[in-house]
């Protein structure tokens, strides 16, 4: 049986652009912010960037809908800075226009006509470089003095069943022009995207569907050489049963009188009725533990980096947020 790496690789320190998937209620969007804070730490300023118009972003941090403008969200200990961008698929046209074509005017007339719809529904892939090229724009930014401006880009990407295809530039470049600016721009985010400074990380939950759905995404990266990062296990509860006890009670041999007898050394007495529950949440936590351990060792067989994370029992609020970074960054993420 494989065993899963554990911590933050130096391969992943070294990547400067960091996606998030996983299958929808997993909690990527708190992941990835979450992920974003611990790498604004020792005073490095990051980018959270996402594509898919919730404003996920704004509901964590408790801000205002995130504009088409990357702004400040909250800073981080140590001096970090974390800034946050919601791109809009049709000012990022805009902007295209008016960066390559010198159409600012026009490409506003041509909003109002309806044109933008029209060009991205009859080349479907433009939709996915307008995004991807404008991720690629913030990661290759340099200041005045020739460093880049953001330390990583972490961005909340599409569920697992759909990130390959937002990824995959390189089939949606068949929809664009054989020449000029924007296909210059999307063979740029194919070098990019299947470079050293590029990981996707999977976030998942230990029940069956949420790691079939990790195990197969991870095969499809592969397939498209994109490159997987870290498994990202969310709300992982711990164990209450001593590891031996755990296979026999699963199987509901759980010994009622034992049970009793301990209770009354600690001095309770409890009525056979309740006796009774208790040994029957005993049985389902164990198999419930069981079952996890069956998914912890079917996420093995995808060999990457694991990290698990604490359940948040109160919900996810910013406190609950910076516990889930400093949980990262115990766990070696730099």
């Amino acid at each position: 049986m494989s065993t899963p790496l554990a911590g933050w690789t130096d391969e992943l320190a070294r990547a400067r652009l960091h996606f998030v998937t996983g299958k929808g209620g997993t909690g990527k969007t708190t992941m990835a912010a979450a992920l974003g804070i611990a790498l604004a730490s020792h005073g490095r300023r990051v980018l959270l960037v996402e594509v898919e118009g919730r404003q996920g972003f704004a509901q964590l941090f408790d801000t205002e809908p995130l504009p088409y403008a990357e702004q400040r969200i909250a800073g981080v200990p140590g001096g970090g800075e974390l800034r946050a961008l919601h791109i809009d698929v049709e000012a990022a046209l805009l902007e295209y226009f008016e960066m390559f074509y010198n159409l600012g005017f026009a490409g506003r007339t041509l909003r109002r006509m309806g044109a933008i719809e029209f060009a991205t529904t009859l080349a479907p892939g433009l939709r996915d470089v307008l995004l991807t090229g404008k991720i690629k724009e913030c990661v290759g930014r340099t200041g005045p003095d020739g460093r880049h401006v953001y330390d990583a880009v972490v961005v909340d990407a599409p569920p697992t069943g759909r990130v390959v295809k937002f990824l995959d530039v390189t089939k949606a470049l068949t929809d664009l022009a054989k020449a000029g600016p924007i296909r210059g721009q999307a063979e740029g985010v194919v070098r990019l995207l299947h470079s050293e400074e590029t990981v996707i990380h999977l976030v998942t939950l230990l029940e069956e569907m949420p790691v079939r759905e990790t195990v197969e995404a991870v095969a499809e990266l592969d397939g498209a050489d994109l490159r997987p990062g870290a498994v990202l296990v969310n709300r992982v509860r711990p164990p209450r049963l001593p590891a031996r006890s755990i296979t026999p009670a699963a199987d509901g041999r759980v010994d009622a009188s034992r049970v009793r007898s301990g209770l009354a050394t600690a001095g309770l007495e409890l009525p056979d009725a309740t006796l009774d529950a208790l040994v029957a949440e005993t049985v389902e936590h164990a198999i419930r533990v069981a079952a996890e351990q069956r998914a912890r060792e079917q996420l093995a067989e995808a060999d990457l980096p694991t990290l698990e994370l604490p359940e948040e029992s109160g919900g996810i609020d910013l406190a609950a947020l910076y516990d889930l970074a400093e949980s990262l960054t115990d766990q070696g993420v730099r």
